[in-house]
């Protein structure tokens, strides 16, 4: 599968680039996790932290699939609101889930500060500004909601809007506990963290086929074999050619970086920036001064439309951080497209699954991708050391996943 089109930033932000071997044996581990990403890198730390003899394996290079493509926000909240959440999970469902995307940005801080690589990690605030007059009364039920189980928000009006920023909207959530990282650095630092715990590291070893038995999965590659007690697929979005998740759809999404902007001032402690309307927009800046926006999903072009499609998005990008910011060194310095996947009901794909024994999947499908990814590396290696964890039930990939609103 094309992941992805263009140039993307962040590869540019590592030179030069960790290199791993190829596996061209035959070896056996604890747990094997296909996919060196940001699932299977934080899989990787986890598990190593609590002295499971784990391989990794990327048919690309490490951190080349859609974790490169990443704009590197992390938020406590989802593109499916709190209170969309409960009307469609219940009470208790919708709050937990939220509870455990905050426990999840907390869990990120404490790994990131004991990483001995600059991840660029930024604790940040974020600003849910409303596309519309009509989304007013949503943001307010949202406000409600959020404060009346305990999680930290403001609810802005015009009038502070405008006293904070260069534009101006109706309302906005304002929101704390963010961050934003740079991906790129984030998977390496997480791998290389684990490397020197023990773990084994491979790129351009490509899964070829698993024997699944009762004690364990047998995997092959082109050049060796890999024998593990468990095995854990984070093949992100490409996971949709081993086993098809009728919950599950993949779209095209767009993103640019900007070269770096002498004045954001106006950027009221550039907190990230994101909309009501779907497909929506988001922004945030880089510690170089840039300003990275992306969004604008759409159905996949054909693929001889691809590229075309990605310049075209990119010029729309960049006239929507204007509307925002309109700063007069506004240039696009790297565009790109990339294949992006959603789950109908809004939560991510974590867990087990009948037809694929001593196996677990990590689908963090959705707008907050690296949370989810750490919700279900916690989640992973409960089960894999036999700790019973019930929050797991929450993202079978079992349940029915029927359309749902935002």
């Amino acid at each position: 599968m094309e992941l992805i089109n263009g140039n993307p930033f962040w590869p540019t932000t590592l030179q030069p680039n960790f290199n791993y071997p190829v596996l061209n044996t035959e070896i056996s581990c604890d747990t094997l996790i296909i996919g060196g990403g940001m699932g299977g890198a934080l899989s990787g730390k986890l598990l190593t932290e609590r002295g499971i003899n784990t391989v990794v394996i990327d048919k690309r290079k490490i951190g080349t699939g859609s974790s490169m493509a990443n704009a590197g926000l992390l938020q406590c909240a989802n593109d499916k609101t709190l209170t969309s959440c409960i009307n469609t999970f219940g009470e208790q469902q919708g709050v937990r889930f939220y509870e455990l995307c905050r426990n999840a940005m907390q869990q990120l801080k404490e790994i990131v500060s004991n990483l001995e690589m600059d991840t660029w990690f930024v604790p940040r605030t974020s600003l849910y500004c409303a596309s519309t007059e009509d989304d007013v009364i949503k943001l307010e039920e949202e406000y409600n909601t959020l404060r009346q189980y305990g999680f930290e928000v403001g609810l802005w009006n015009r009038e502070k809007i405008e006293s904070h920023y260069p534009f101006s909207r109706a309302a906005a959530l304002y929101t704390y506990g963010d961050a934003e990282v740079n991906p790129y650095r984030l998977v390496h630092a997480l791998l290389q963290s684990s490397a020197q715990k023990g773990a084994r590291i491979f790129e351009q070893t490509e899964m070829t086929h698993c024997d699944f038995k009762e004690d364990g999965v047998v995997c092959y590659t082109p050049q060796g074999t890999i024998k593990a007690k468990h095995v854990i697929f984070s093949t992100g979005y490409e996971t949709q050619e081993i086993k098809n998740d009728r919950g599950a759809y993949l779209q095209s999404t767009y993103a640019i970086a900007t070269k770096p902007v002498k004045d954001l001032s106006s950027w009221y402690k550039q907190s990230m920036i994101w909309e009501t309307s779907r497909p929506y927009l988001y922004m945030r800046t880089t510690p170089d001064g840039r300003i990275i926006a992306g969004g604008l999903d759409e159905d996949i072009p054909r693929e001889e439309q691809r590229a075309i499609r990605a310049l075209n998005r990119a010029q729309v990008l960049l006239e929507k951080v204007t509307e925002y910011f309109p700063l007069s060194d506004l240039e696009i310095d790297y565009a790109w497209e990339a294949t992006f996947g959603d789950t109908h009901d809004g939560l991510p794909f974590i867990g087990p699954h009948p037809e694929y024994p001593n196996s677990y999947f990590l689908e963090g499908y959705g707008g907050n991708g690296t949370v989810y990814s750490m919700i279900a590396a916690s989640l992973l290696t409960d089960a894999i050391i036999g700790e019973e964890n019930k929050d797991l039930e929450l993202f079978s990939l079992t349940r029915s996943s029927k359309p749902s609103p935002v």
